[in-house]
């Protein structure tokens, strides 16, 4: 019997790589321990097969986006503590295969309303963050409302064109019913609480905000406390 040894010496000793490249067939997902893929360098193997997929690339892992959506009220320290493999949504477990680097080095931008839910966006990839920090004044955002009250009259009108509600200008946006109960609003950079005023100001209280979309991608059908990865073909 031997004592058990780190996978990437095994893989080392397998196809005579150096241990850098070692590291990163295993960080990329191109090594299996009977048949499992094994992400982590350090895992302890002794008499399991181990095998390099013959596709293998000793790159680093692409920059991932993840699209998480985020419960109500949930802080974003504590909504990326919830990313794994496990959390990921159902229907999305397909084409990339979460890896153990994808949960690290993440940074969340676009903060949410407070104590809304829907989109939160967390990041790797530093040209993503770029953008939604620096052009975030362009980049449009979109939540539904459910709200309760009388709106007062012309209230639509008046959302969807500014209006002063004691004392302060508020914002002209892009307001429409969804149904009797919900708003949807379309606004670019919404300061914090800008939303709950704007509802205010025409008679309506806010029960729940849900962001759905920012610039031209959507959380689409993600349960709530789940995620997905940003596609190649999506763009903020």
């Amino acid at each position: 019997m031997t004592d058990p040894i780190r996978l990437s010496k095994r893989l080392i000793e397998l196809v005579g790589c150096s241990r850098r490249e070692a590291e990163l067939f295993i960080e990329g997902g191109w090594v299996t321990v009977d048949g499992v893929v094994i992400d982590e360098p350090q895992f302890k193997v002794d008499t399991q097969t181990v095998a390099l997929d013959p596709e293998a690339k000793a790159t680093a892992p692409e920059p991932v986006t993840i699209l998480l959506n985020v419960p109500a009220g949930m802080d974003a320290d504590t909504a990326m503590a919830t990313l794994s493999a496990e959390t990921l949504s159902e229907e999305h477990r397909y084409g990339k295969r979460p890896l153990r680097g994808h949960f690290v080095r993440l940074t969340a931008s676009t903060d949410l309303q407070a104590n809304a839910s829907g989109l939160l966006v967390f990041t790797q990839d530093w040209k993503i963050l770029r953008k939604l920090t620096a052009d975030s004044s362009k980049i449009e955002q979109e939540y539904v409302v459910e709200v309760e009250g009388n709106m007062v009259d012309h209230g639509l009108n008046r959302l969807n064109h500014g209006l002063t509600y004691k004392g302060k200008e508020l914002p002209a946006v892009k307001a429409s019913w969804q149904n009797e109960n919900r708003l949807r609003f379309a606004m670019k950079n919404p300061q914090p609480g800008i939303i709950a005023l704007l509802c205010q100001a025409v008679g309506l209280t806010v029960i729940g905000i849900r962001r759905i979309r920012i610039g031209g991608v959507s959380i689409g059908k993600v349960p709530v406390g789940q995620w997905r990865y940003l596609s190649g073909k999506e763009k903020f």
